[in-house]
C-alpha cells in the first residue's frame, strides 16, 4: 500500500507546483514510509509515498512506459501481476522494474480502458496520459481503498485521503452539513461523498476519464450480479462448499505474493478462522497471527482465538484492550479516519495494526467480506423474520422467531414485550421498499441526530441518501430475491463506505499496515453472488457453504459457533470518573458552541447522565449519538483550528524521508534521482 495525490491543471491555469506536491504528500507519510516520488509538467504533477512490498528495490513511482508518456502514482496491489507481466510481455513490453505497478501502465498501453476490468487486486490508481492530455482515477470492485478529488478553480486535486488535498492549499476543510448528518442515520456518508464540502470520492469500480479541460466521465467497469447462475442453480451444500475452497484456495494463494512476509488477522470467529486454515494448507513456513483481546469479558474472544491458533499453528500475537486503551487511540484513529464515528471500534483494530507493525509484519489477512456475500448478518434474518411476519401481522408466533436471532431477548423475556415486538414492526408491511431490511436500523440510529445542531438535523436528507445508494446498486438490482436486495444494500451502504475504511484502510494504514481480503477476491465474489440463496441462509441458519467448508477445517466449536458481531466498549470507556481529559473539554458548552455543530443543551444533558451512570447508558443508540458527538468535536477541532499546524509539522518531517523519483518537466534541474 501506498499513498497518492496530485493535482491536474486546466488549460489556461498554472502548473502544480513542486512545493504543493510535497505539502500534499507530506500529509501520507504514514501511508508509505519508505520514500517519496514526484512527475511534473504543464499540466499535471503526481506525487507517491511508497510502503515497499512488491520488488522492493527499484519500484519508487511515479513509474513510467518505455516512451514516458504514460506516468502513475498507484496505491495497491495488483495480485494477477505475475500472469500480466508474463503476456505483455510476450507481446513485447519492455519492462524496467519487478513490481506490480508497471504492470498497470504497459497493460494500458495494450488495452486501454478495458485494462481495469483485468486487474485482481485492491487499488486506487492515478495515470496521467499525456499524449491525450487524460487524467484517470481509478478504484478497485469494492473501494477497499480511498481516492477523493474536488474542484479547486482551473484545477482537481486528488489523493488517497482528503487530508492532502487540504495541504495542497487550494480548497480548505470545511463540513458538509447533510453528510454529516447521514452519518448520525446510516453510520457513513453515501458512496461517493466524504463529510468535507466539495470533496467526492471516486466510485467503487468506476475509472473517472478527467480530459484536457478537466470534464469528468465516469466510466464503471464491473457490477456485480446476483440474479443467480443456473449452472450453479443444482450445487448441492458440499459442492458448494468444494467451490467456494477452490476459490479462496485460488484467492489466497494470489494474495500470499508479496516480497515481504505475511501474517492472517484472527478474531475467533468464522471468517477469519477459515482464512488462517487456508493460507497454512498453502504456506507451512512460520506464520503469524494477531488477535485483540478485551479486559472487558463481554467483548473478549480469547478462548476462541488461541483454539484456532494452536490448531492452525501460528506464532500468534495479541494485545490486551482495556478502556484506556480505547480512550488512547480515538484521536489518532478520528485524525486518519476524517469522519465522526457511531461506535468505538475502529480503535483496538488501530492498536492491532500497531501490534502488527511492531511485529515486523506489513501484510496481514484477513475475513472481512464473508458476512456481506454469503449471508452472515442478523439483518438478513431480520429481513426473513419480518416477511414471514408480514403475511400475518396478527400472529403472536411468528415475531417470536426473533428470539432465535437475539438469544439475549429469548433469554430474558424481551422478545414477548410490546416495544420489542413494535420495534420490528416497523414499516414491516412495506416489504416492496427497496431498503426494506435497514430502514428500522437507519430510523433507530437516526436518532442520535437529535443531538445535532438544527441545521445539521434539518440539512440531513435519508431520502437523498437511499437515493445515493439506490444509484450505485447494479442493473435489474430490484428483480433480485430479498435476500440478494439486501446483501447488495449493505455492501454498497456499508461495507464499502464504512467498513472497509473506518475498520479497514484507515486503522491499517495509520500504521504502515497493509490488510487483503480474500473474500473479495473478484473471482471469489462473482461466485459467491451467483450461488443460489439456499447455500447462503436456509431458514435462519447461515453462511451454510461457508459452515460446510468450515467443518472440514475447524475444531467444532469455532465451525459450529453462531455469529458474533465485532464490537468494543463505548461510552463505558469514555464516560464516568475515569473519563479522559478530551471528553470534557470537546463536550463543554464552550466547545459545543464553538464549531456549531451540535446543540450544546442536548449534549449537555445526555454527557451528564453518561457520567453520572458510569457510561451505563438505558441503549445502544444513547452510546452512538454520544461517541458520534464526541468524534465530530475531535474531527473539527483537528481540521477546523489545528490542521495548519498539523499539516507544517508533517511538511518538516518529509526532509527526514528521500526523495527517489524526481521528474520535473518544468524545472532547469529536472532528473530521475
Amino acid at each position: 500500500m501506498c499513498g497518492v495525490a496530485g493535482v491536474l491543471a486546466g488549460p489556461r491555469a498554472e502548473p502544480p507546483g513542486l512545493e504543493e506536491l510535497r505539502r500534499m504528500i507530506a500529509m501520507l507519510g504514514h501511508r508509505g514510509p519508505d520514500g517519496y516520488g514526484f512527475y511534473r509538467d504543464r499540466r499535471v504533477g503526481l506525487a507517491h509515498a511508497r510502503l515497499s512490498i512488491v520488488g522492493l528495490a527499484g519500484g519508487f513511482q511515479p513509474i513510467h512506459n518505455e516512451d514516458r508518456s504514460l506516468w502513475i502514482s498507484f496505491n495497491g496491489e495488483i495480485f494477477n501481476h505475475v500472469e500480466l507481466r508474463r503476456d505483455l510481455e510476450a507481446r513485447g513490453h519492455r519492462f524496467y522494474t519487478q513490481t506490480d505497478t508497471e504492470v498497470i501502465v504497459h497493460a494500458f498501453e495494450e488495452y486501454g480502458p478495458a485494462t481495469w476490468a483485468k486487474l485482481n487486486g485492491q487499488f486506487a490508481i492515478c495515470l496521467w496520459d499525456e499524449s491525450r492530455r487524460e487524467l484517470w482515477l481509478v478504484r478497485d470492485r469494492l473501494g477497499i481503498l480511498p481516492l477523493f478529488y474536488a474542484r479547486a478553480g482551473e484545477h482537481i486535486v486528488f489523493g488517497s485521503e482528503a487530508k492532502s488535498l487540504f495541504a495542497g492549499g487550494r480548497i480548505d476543510p470545511r463540513f458538509d452539513s447533510a453528510k454529516l448528518g447521514q452519518v448520525f442515520s446510516h453510520w457513513s456518508v453515501a458512496p461517493h461523498g466524504s463529510v468535507f464540502a466539495g470533496v467526492e470520492s471516486v466510485p467503487a469500480a468506476t475509472a473517472l476519464r478527467i480530459d484536457a479541460n478537466l470534464d469528468i466521465r465516469a466510466e464503471r467497469y464491473w457490477q456485480a450480479d446476483m440474479a443467480g447462475d443456473p449452472d450453479l442453480a443444482k450445487l448441492s451444500l458440499d459442492e458448494a462448499a468444494d467451490r467456494l475452497e477452490e476459490k479462496l484456495l485460488d484467492s489466497i494463494r494470489l494474495r500470499l505474493r508479496a516480497d515481504v512476509p505475511v501474517g492472517v488477522y484472527i478474531s475467533g470467529g468464522l471468517d477469519s478462522s477459515v482464512i488462517a486454515a487456508l493460507a497454512r494448507k498453502l504456506d507451512t513456513t512460520q506464520m503469524h497471527s494477531f488477535g485483540v483481546r478485551f479486559t472487558d469479558g463481554a467483548f473478549d474472544e480469547t478462548p476462541q482465538q488461541r483454539i484456532v491458533a494452536r490448531h492452525v499453528g501460528t506464532e500468534h500475537h495479541d494485545i490486551l484492550c482495556s478502556q484506556s486503551d480505547i480512550q488512547a487511540a480515538l484521536p489518532d484513529v478520528i485524525w486518519h479516519g476524517e469522519a465522526p464515528l457511531v461506535r468505538t471500534a475502529p480503535a483496538p483494530l488501530f492498536l492491532l495494526s500497531r501490534l502488527v507493525r511492531d511485529s515486523g509484519i506489513r501484510v496481514v489477512l484477513s475475513g472481512e467480506g464473508a458476512d456481506e456475500w454469503l449471508a452472515g448478518y442478523d439483518i438478513f434474518k431480520e429481513d426473513r423474520v419480518r416477511r414471514f411476519w408480514a403475511r400475518q401481522p396478527d400472529s403472536k408466533i411468528r415475531p417470536k422467531l426473533l428470539g432465535r436471532i437475539h438469544p439475549f431477548a429469548a433469554a430474558s423475556g424481551q422478545k414477548d414485550s410490546p416495544l420489542w415486538q413494535n420495534f420490528f414492526r416497523r414499516g414491516m408491511m412495506e416489504t416492496d421498499a427497496p431498503f426494506y431490511a435497514h430502514q428500522i436500523r437507519w430510523q433507530n440510529t437516526a436518532w442520535s441526530q437529535r443531538l445535532l445542531h438544527a441545521d445539521l438535523r434539518a440539512a440531513a436528507d435519508a431520502e437523498a441518501f437511499e437515493a445515493k445508494v439506490a444509484a450505485h446498486m447494479p442493473d435489474g438490482w430490484t428483480r433480485w430475491s430479498p435476500l440478494a436486495r439486501s446483501q447488495m444494500a449493505e455492501i454498497a451502504a456499508f461495507l464499502t463506505p464504512y467498513l472497509l475504511t473506518s475498520q479497514g484502510d484507515r486503522v491499517a494504514m495509520a500504521n504502515s499496515i497493509e490488510v487483503r481480503y480474500p473474500f473479495l477476491d473478484p473471482d471469489t465474489v462473482d461466485f459467491c453472488a451467483a450461488l443460489p440463496d439456499r447455500v447462503k441462509m436456509l431458514g435462519l441458519r447461515d453462511k451454510l457453504a461457508l459452515r460446510r467448508l468450515a467443518a472440514r477445517l475447524l475444531p467444532a466449536e469455532i465451525g459450529q459457533r453462531p455469529k458474533r458481531p465485532y464490537r468494543a466498549p463505548m461510552t463505558t470507556a469514555l464516560f464516568g470518573a475515569d473519563a479522559p481529559h478530551y471528553v470534557h473539554e470537546l463536550l463543554s458548552p464552550e466547545a459545543v458552541s464553538r464549531f456549531g455543530l451540535a446543540d450544546p443543551t442536548a449534549v449537555a444533558s445526555l454527557s451528564a447522565k453518561a457520567h453520572r451512570s458510569g457510561g451505563q447508558m438505558a441503549g445502544e443508540r444513547e452510546e452512538m449519538a454520544l461517541v458520534g458527538v464526541l468524534t465530530m468535536q475531535m474531527l473539527a477541532k483537528d481540521y477546523l483550528e489545528d490542521f495548519p499546524r498539523t499539516a507544517a509539522t508533517l511538511r518538516r518531517k518529509l526532509e527526514e524521508v528521500p526523495t527517489h523519483v524526481l521528474e520535473d518537466r518544468l524545472g532547469a534541474a529536472a532528473a530521475a534521482v
